[in-house]
């Protein structure tokens, strides 16, 4: 299912989830079934634990190891509302959300940039948005104008509504198969 990013990327945040001490793993393997199995990509869409790779050992038993940077906690990439928060709450091991009492608060773009868990330019940047006009540039449709109507959450995958013998046919198509159309 495509999310338009425009409609929810004021609600799309960051929010870190305290688990258990070494539960970290098990969260975000649960977490990662439950979205997937509860078809649930338009509200939780990335989860990560923040590690590094240090060398550990001298001579021959040098040996690179993962390290977590942050013990006790998962980073989660997903718009909050009541469903997300009681699915997470819910995932054995994890005690509650960062914040004040039960209200989760989101890290700031500066705090999710300084903690290395999303580099501002990870999504691409794609020249268009829904409801921009494009131009289709490769396959069967080449040459056809039409309007942006959703573009998946990675920026993979847009829907475009295309005029075909006078009406807006819904086509999907890779993101690079088009161009911005400029009368």
């Amino acid at each position: 299912m495509a999310v338009d990013l425009n409609q929810y990327a004021e609600g799309i945040r960051w929010y870190v989830v305290h688990t258990y001490s070494g539960y970290e793993n098990k969260v975000k393997t649960n977490l990662e079934k439950i979205v997937e199995n509860r078809s649930l990509q338009d509200l939780i869409f990335d989860i990560k634990i923040p590690t590094e790779t240090v060398i550990e050992g001298e001579g021959e038993d040098r040996k690179e190891v993962e390290v977590k940077l942050f013990p006790s906690y998962v980073m989660v990439k997903m718009i909050m509302n009541d469903k997300s928060w009681h699915v997470i709450r819910n995932i054995t091991g994890v005690t509650g959300f960062v914040g004040p009492g039960s209200a989760p608060v989101p890290l700031s773009d500066a705090e999710v940039e300084a903690l290395g868990v999303e580099r501002s330019d990870a999504l691409p940047k794609l020249g268009y948005n829904v409801g921009d006009n494009v131009r289709i540039i490769r396959g069967a449709m080449k040459d056809f104008i039409g309007r942006v109507d959703e573009i998946s959450p990675d920026c993979k995958k847009i829907k475009v509504l295309a005029s075909l013998f006078g009406r807006e046919t819904p086509v999907e198509l890779d993101a690079d198969d088009v161009e911005l159309y400029r009368m």
